[in-house]
């Protein structure tokens, strides 16, 4: 079981080295959303909004990633405690 963590870890690794390495460099487009939306809201659109939800959208993503990660360690680990009880 620990060497199955192991090898998972370190392809983990790799393939995040691989991404930084090779990444290539995004322009920024922060500001001219920014103004859009402004000018969207003042025209009496809605697209402010569908902006704002998909910031949150795009911001609760990893958490819900890490805490699926993390129950799944936690019931995995639970469970090899209460074998080794038995």
């Amino acid at each position: 079981m620990n060497n199955i963590w192991k090898k998972i870890g370190i392809s983990s690794l790799l393939i995040l080295t691989l991404f930084l390495l090779f990444s290539l460099e995004l322009a920024a487009q922060c500001p001219m959303c920014k103004m859009a939306a402004e000018s969207n809201l003042q025209n009496g659109g809605t697209g402010g909004k569908g902006l704002n939800a998909g910031i949150l959208y795009i911001l609760a993503t990893p958490y819900l990633i890490i805490g699926g990660i993390a129950y799944v360690w936690w019931r995995n680990r639970r469970s090899d405690l209460e074998e080794e009880m038995v």
